[in-house]
């Protein structure tokens, strides 16, 4: 989870993460090549006294200048795409829980169980305990599988919401009438912190998630101990 101060990306614990976290810094170091680039350019503009009257004029200058940014779109674009394409692809989820936004909570329905459906929300800060997180402990937490793929459907029954756990590279919105998916995969135990983060109304920011991810067999006990 975050931490104070952080200027970063949360820990990955997917592959999906841990490919965006790589994409970022590809594409934060051709950034930083055409903005040193650039920024010599126009100190040496700015410095020199010495001009070439037919530089501006020349046709291969023309040329480089108009094929070089080309070359670099290309080398953003197809990891983009390829990560893209990596996001939507689904196969055989080991299993699927189905998430409802509320306006101030979440509900949770394991479809692959018959009576195993909860509501998930924020702990007030009264009811605390030392060590809970403010803001971000439920009173339910999901449990899943880790290093299972894991189909998430993601709807509303009131307002727009967006489930979003940063850690698993996760955000997905919630939308009244339509199901989305998305696929998580967690490559270590723990706790994940997320939020909704699209402004759904006065209880916005009271919404968090919290998923429990551990090893298939404690799974099995948990959830046959909540059947």
């Amino acid at each position: 989870m975050a931490y104070p101060l952080e200027l970063g990306f949360q820990d990955a614990t997917s592959p999906i993460m841990e490919e965006l976290l790589h994409f970022h810094d590809h594409t934060l170091m051709i950034v930083f090549l055409i903005s040193s680039l650039v920024l010599y350019i126009i100190s040496l503009m700015l410095t020199t006294k010495l001009t070439h009257t037919s530089t501006m004029d020349a046709q291969e200058v023309e040329t480089i200048w108009t094929i070089l940014p080309a070359i670099i779109l290309i080398l953003i674009a197809l990891p983009s795409l390829r990560i893209l394409y990596m996001m939507d692809e689904i196969n055989n989820p080991s299993l699927a829980v189905k998430t409802m936004g509320h306006q101030g909570y979440w509900s949770y329905q394991y479809t692959d169980y018959e009576e195993l459906n909860f509501d998930s929300y924020m702990v007030p800060t009264s009811e605390l305990t030392p060590g809970d997180l403010r803001l971000l402990e439920v009173d339910n937490r999901v449990v899943l599988p880790m290093e299972l793929p894991v189909r998430m459907l993601i709807s509303s029954e009131d307002v727009l919401h967006s489930w979003t756990v940063p850690s698993l590279g996760v955000k997905t919105d919630a939308i009244p009438g339509r199901l989305n998916q998305a696929t998580l995969t967690s490559t270590r135990p723990g706790l994940y912190y997320g939020q909704c983060s699209e402004i759904c109304g006065s209880n916005h920011s009271f919404m968090p998630i919290v998923l429990e991810m551990v090893p298939l067999k404690h799974f099995e006990n948990w959830s046959s101990s909540m059947l």
